[in-house]
């Protein structure tokens, strides 16, 4: 076919797509089931378009012949759909309900394609792989033509993602098994299950692989293309295609599944790593491309309807209905079976009933089974009856999912009320009503004097708001709970604080690793408060200040090896995280206040304030302890953050200059060159400076004063400098070697076997008891702030005691004191002695001073730990000291 016709009629149909959106509208038909009506059509009339005027007949000759193949549809419309799927899915939403959604994606495929397979080898001359294979090609659902009914008719989100993520990955599984299955045919050979199993996992996994690498790379390009919207939304569509491509040829790993999750990884990353334009382009670029690759895949298979159905015969339509029931038991199976069982074993949340009837009928099959069914068409291994059944009965089956459950779903999502806001969203939306209107209202009576309007005008306007507030209920707001009231303030306070973070990187006030880090804290904040509440905020708020596991991780480096630089940048990203988020959250206080007071009234206000301030104090106290410890820090961090908001303001008011004509474009793209360029040096961050050296830190213990300079070189050759963080436990036993620890500066509470707690400071020791001993204790040490120690091994330790004798004097000190209270204390406990009565005071000191000498009282406890309780300085057990 010549280009120049191609041409005319792709961009004929896509003239024609164009109006089917708005007429499907107004018949009030699915777009799906419009667009099957009008690709039949169209597939009819090609062949008998003799009447046709010139241009029509000329459109329709270039229909007629396009070449149409099972791989158009695998390699030029697929991968589109899948990303564009994929990057408009919110990642954590999908986790949430993994479950469910994998259930519903691989197990449900197996259980569809078993029965539809074994149930026609039953009742039907055809062979069991024929059957198994139709039943895997009709086990995919589409996701485009029941998502779309979804959301015109307003259905609940969380339904919306359970049906869409099911169909993102239901298509993998399907190939995958019909895959399998194509190849058994060829071969003529019996599959064995674990054959079938073990290249279905290896195909799921590595895809799933693939699409990791890709997309995390294509991420990685993004900093390369950062201020070129078109390149980078050109680099997305070559790596849906790139993904799939090699995915399926180089790697024979399943294509679906690698684009899907390539598509994911760009949704939740590209949002931090491009600029926040930019992906908003992207969105929209995407969805357009989705558009047409989702209408002009459905016109074409639909155009292939009647020369697929063309020798069809009664039998066959018999065929299809039983096709029709089995799919819909099987799918009644997993809906009604395993998913409530998920939600028994806590495997998952429950799914309500209501929505389990809606995703019985939700699974619509679309494009994806007739390309997989005329796939089957262009092999010519297999016979022509087998062909001809499979092709007959996908496209059949295609047409009773979309005519009979396309049709249905509507009603059936209004009987069931999952289009309607619930009690709380209407009473909530009916008070918002009452206090905008009345805001409203004074706004135009000053506009109405300004401008010199009449008062006949003005009453007439009157009138239509005092219509509107007469049909609201306003009482509706009291019958709700303060728990209700409370839990609808803390959702809203959570969505603003998501929004809050973005619009802090719109103004690039932050970087996209510490933009990526806060929008996961948001959204994991936002999904506690809409789960528990107030409660499930007041946990989370404990856990958002626990440290990261990346920041676990590099202390644990650190401790083993000394290591420091992982751990450097693990703090400075805590210490900008924190900074943001104490901001964010002083800016929530006075959200609430202003927006929230006027909707659920004070009482309610005053406790949403009331945990919020709560989290502000913990941010305060965490980011003080941190600020304490590197001033120097913490002064560049409110330096950069001053410059950065100064940078965006800026930025902003250059911006609404050009929007009134004050300035043109090109002193607009000037103004923010050099904006830029002022602002350039935020781009070098400050440094975090942790460094640490022996011969530093030794000087503040105050134990080594006095020791010759050959004791203090071996001292320094042997002490490992080690950071701890607040709250983090010290371990003093590493595998089979203990150690010893120094306090250089900062606290160390120790957790003793009797219940009680010990502090220790600067220049003292813990963990000296278990290497003098060599055995084991039980007391736990914890660092109360970000404490600097110097850690000494066991091996080095008994070293040192033997080769310098003022060290060892000076540990064998403070060991006989300790040794002392271990012993008193054990007395105490095994009951061998008994606390000693308080002295009478009435006495005269004369006659209380022989009974004193008499009978002096020993200390009541004392640690058995390795790091046992220091003494302080007015206990009876240092006075040697």
């Amino acid at each position: 076919m010549k280009i120049g016709l191609l041409v005319f009629g792709l961009a004929g149909l896509l003239a024609l797509v164009s109006f089917m959106p708005p007429l499907a509208g107004r018949l009030r038909l699915p777009y799906s089931v419009l667009l099957a009506i009008v690709g039949f059509v169209l597939g009819v009339i090609i062949h008998v378009h003799g009447w046709a005027p010139g241009v029509v007949a000329d459109f329709l000759d270039t229909l007629q012949h396009f070449e149409i193949s099972s791989e158009t549809f695998l390699f030029v419309f697929l991968p589109v759909l899948l990303f564009e799927t994929a990057l408009a899915t919110n990642i954590r939403r999908l986790l949430d309900d993994i479950s469910p959604i994998l259930v519903m994606a691989i197990v449900a495929v197996v259980v569809c394609t078993v029965m539809v397979g074994f149930s026609l080898a039953a009742i039907s001359t055809y062979g069991l792989v024929v059957c198994l294979m139709l039943g895997a090609i009709v086990a995919t659902t589409d996701p485009v033509a029941v998502v779309g009914i979804f959301r015109e008719v307003g259905a609940p989100r969380r339904l919306t993602n359970l049906v869409e993520g099911e169909a993102l990955f239901n298509d993998a599984a399907s190939i995958a098994l019909y895959s399998v299955l194509l190849s058994v045919l060829f071969g003529g050979t019996a599959p064995a299950v674990t054959d079938i199993f073990g290249g279905f996992v290896i195909s799921f996994l590595g895809g799933g692989l693939a699409g990791l690498v890709m997309g995390r790379l294509a991420i990685g390009l993004f900093r390369w293309l950062r201020g070129w919207p078109a390149a980078e939304i050109t680099l997305t569509v070559a790596l849906a295609y790139l993904t799939f491509f090699s995915a399926e040829h180089y790697l024979g790993v399943s294509g679906v599944v690698a684009t899907v999750i390539a598509g994911l990884v760009v949704g939740s990353g590209g949002r931090t790593r491009m600029s926040p334009t930019t992906f908003e382009q992207l969105e929209g670029a995407w969805a357009q491309f989705g558009f047409w690759a989702n209408s002009l895949i459905f016109l074409f298979a639909a155009m292939l309807i009647p020369r697929m159905m063309a020798e069809i015969t009664w039998m066959e339509v018999l065929l299809i209905l039983v096709v029709f029931i089995v799919t819909l038991c099987a799918r009644a199976v997993i809906v009604y079976g395993l998913l409530p069982l998920l939600g028994r074993l806590r495997l998952s949340t429950e799914v309500s009933p209501s929505y389990r009837a809606v995703m019985l009928l939700g699974g619509l099959r679309g494009a994806v089974s007739l390309a997989l069914a005329l796939a089957v068409t262009e092999q010519p291994a297999v016979p022509h009856e087998a062909r001809q059944f499979i092709a007959v009965a996908t496209t059949g089956f295609v047409l009773m999912t979309l005519f009979i459950n396309g049709l249905t779903l509507r009603p059936l999502i209004h009987r069931l009320g999952l289009n309607q806001l619930s009690p709380v969203d209407r009473t909530l939306r009916d008070q918002a009503q009452v206090v905008e209107l009345e805001a409203l209202r004074l706004k135009i009576d000053d506009i109405a004097h300004n401008e010199h309007i009449g008062s006949e005008v003005l009453e007439r306007l009157h009138a239509v708001f005092d219509a509107s507030q007469a049909g609201v209920d306003t009482a509706q707001v009291h019958q709700l709970s303060l728990d209700q009231k409370v839990a609808v303030g803390m959702g809203m306070l959570a969505g603003r604080e998501e929004e809050m973070f973005f619009e802090t990187l719109k103004a690039q006030v932050v970087d996209w690793r510490t933009a990526e880090s806060l929008l996961a804290r948001a959204e994991r904040l936002g999904d506690a408060v809409r789960s528990g509440g107030l409660r499930g905020f007041e946990a989370a708020i404990d856990g958002d200040l626990r440290y990261s596991q990346a920041l676990r991780l590099a202390l644990r480096l650190h401790h083993l090896t000394g290591w420091q630089g992982w751990l450097v940048r693990e703090l400075a990203q805590r210490f900008t995280n924190l900074m943001c988020k104490w901001s964010v959250a002083r800016r929530l206080i006075q959200f609430a206040r202003t927006d929230v007071q006027p909707l659920l009234g004070p009482e309610v206000t005053e406790i949403i304030v009331a945990a919020h301030q709560r989290r502000l104090t913990l941010l305060e106290g965490a980011l003080q302890a941190l600020a304490l410890q590197y001033p120097n820090y913490a002064q560049y961090l409110q330096e950069a953050y001053l410059a950065r908001m100064a940078r965006a303001m800026e930025r902003i008011r250059y911006r609404d200059m050009l929007t009134h004509n004050l300035i043109s474009g090109e002193t607009y793209s000037d103004l923010i060159q050099q904006a830029d360029a002022r602002w350039g040096k935020l781009e070098t961050s400050g440094v975090l400076d942790i460094t640490m050296s022996a011969a530093a830190l030794v000087q503040r213990v105050s134990m080594f004063e006095g020791m010759d300079e050959r004791t203090m070189a071996a001292i320094r050759r042997v002490l490992k400098p080690r950071l701890v963080v607040p709250g983090q436990e010290i371990p003093t036993r590493f595998g089979r070697s203990r150690a010893m620890y120094f306090v250089a500066s900062g606290a160390v509470v120790l957790d003793l076997p009797d219940g009680t707690t010990a502090e220790l400071g600067s220049g003292q020791i813990f963990g000296e008891m278990a290497l003098v001993m060599d055995q084991d204790f039980q007391a736990r040490a914890r660092s109360l702030g970000y404490s600097r120690l110097l850690m000494l091994q066991e091996r080095d330790f008994k070293r040192l005691l033997q080769q310098y004798p003022m060290l060892r004097e000076k540990i064998d000190q403070i060991v006989r004191q300790r040794l002392r209270a271990v012993e008193v204390w054990q007395q105490f406990e095994s009951g061998e002695r008994q606390h000693e009565p308080l002295p009478d005071l009435g006495r005269t000191a004369v006659e209380q001073a022989p009974a004193d000498a008499a009978q002096a009282p020993e200390p009541a406890s004392a640690p058995a730990d390795a790091g046992a309780r220091d003494p302080g300085p007015d206990s009876p057990s240092t006075a040697a000291t």
